[in-house]
């Protein structure tokens, strides 16, 4: 596998870096934690500019995975809030066909101009994606929507919804799942806003009998889950970027760490089981890489091909970050689980986006199924 960077992948990940540099010092950290939605709106006007949410879009050739891979890891590596997989990633993937306004959102996702979010996790659901509870009801020339999103991933400033519900069939059948299009300011429709341990704002969604109109279906029944499935790999791989590059990022902490704290009257990284445990972390993080390399390379494969990388991935690279966050906490003593040290936040982030869209133990066993199929 080459890991050599095109010329255009080195320009995006310099671009990703001055702007991380500029917005997200680590001596910023905490500030940027309470940074309300109007500061947040200007950052992303600054990365529309950039031309950052088009790289998104995935509508030209599989360099653009290769783009969206860097894009993510400087995104890992300044732990950057900003919530671009599920703007940019998801919600493209799953209007790629529409037409009329749905295209039009689309188009104002890739050009920074419009907000939106998908409205995925349901409380009953797990990491299932088939487990869709909200029911949409056809009347008239119109569809009724109900049911509750307990996980809007980073929704919070969201103003148009992509919604999953059912049309037909139970609750966990993998036909009869459609997606609609439902604006924040729906009749019926309550959101609650939270923000997580690892300063990301996300939201809960409760459709009481929420009406929309025929053309905000954007998925009919027979579509649904599988264009559901492989936007939800695509954002799997965009999260594994950025975990990676935080991996790097906060090994990098690590090892200036050691190589500067003195104990004994010399610095802690001239002892050898320090020096085995900075050899473990980083075998950690090139095992990582070639993960995400290698999922990123298989997203336009066949879907059996494409999940099991992507659970492959996913199952691998959650445990490694894990372990490398880990790690470097404990090279830092106690005073690395502080809020003032960039270390413990790399460690809560990867935390959340180890549980993104299924945990380790989840896509162990849907690489299993999926090879099982293959077969």
């Amino acid at each position: 596998m080459d890991f050599e960077q095109s010329e255009e992948q080195v320009m995006i990940g310099d671009s990703v870096d001055l702007f991380g540099a500029r917005h997200y010092p680590s001596a910023l950290r905490l500030k940027r934690l309470q940074d309300g939605p109007e500061v947040v709106a200007d950052r992303w006007v600054e990365m529309a500019g950039l031309g950052w949410p088009a790289l998104g879009q995935g509508d030209a050739n599989a360099e653009d995975d290769g783009y969206v891979m860097t894009l993510m890891q400087g995104f890992g590596r300044h732990l950057m809030l900003e919530p671009y997989v599920t703007r940019c990633i998801l919600v493209p993937a799953l209007l790629d066909a529409a037409t009329g306004s749905a295209a039009d959102i689309r188009a104002g996702v890739a050009d920074g101009r419009v907000q939106a979010a998908l409205a995925l996790g349901e409380p009953q659901a797990g990491f299932n994606l088939a487990r869709v509870d909200t029911v949409a009801e056809a009347v008239g020339e119109e569809y009724r929507l109900s049911g509750v999103k307990s996980h809007v991933e980073d929704g919070a400033d969201a103003e148009w919804f992509v919604v999953p519900a059912r049309i037909a069939g139970l609750s966990d059948d993998a036909a009869g799942i459609s997606l609609f299009l439902v604006h924040r300011d729906a009749s019926g429709l309550a959101i609650d806003r939270f923000r997580s341990i690892d300063g990301h704002r996300h939201a809960r969604l409760k459709l009481d009998g929420v009406q929309v109109g025929k053309d905000a279906l954007v998925a009919p029944p027979e579509e649904g889950l599988p264009r559901l499935e492989a936007a939800v790999d695509r954002a799997i791989v965009a999260h594994l970027a950025e975990a990676l590059g935080s991996m790097d990022a906060v090994s990098a902490v690590a090892l200036d760490y050691i190589k500067t704290r003195q104990q004994f009257g010399k610095p802690i990284g001239s002892f050898q089981v320090l020096q085995h445990r900075m050899v473990d972390i980083d075998t950690a993080c090139e095992e990582a890489r070639s993960m995400v390399y290698h999922a990123t390379a298989k997203l336009r494969a066949d879907p059996a091909t494409r999940r099991q990388a992507v659970s492959a991935a996913k199952a691998r690279v959650g445990q490694c970050g894990l372990f490398v966050a880990r790690q470097s906490i404990q090279l830092h003593g106690g005073v690395g689980v502080s809020a003032e040290l960039i270390v413990s936040h790399h460690l809560k982030r990867q935390m959340m986006l180890d549980l993104a869209y299924g945990n380790a133990a989840y896509h162990r066993a849907r690489f299993a199924e999926a090879f099982d199929l293959a077969a």
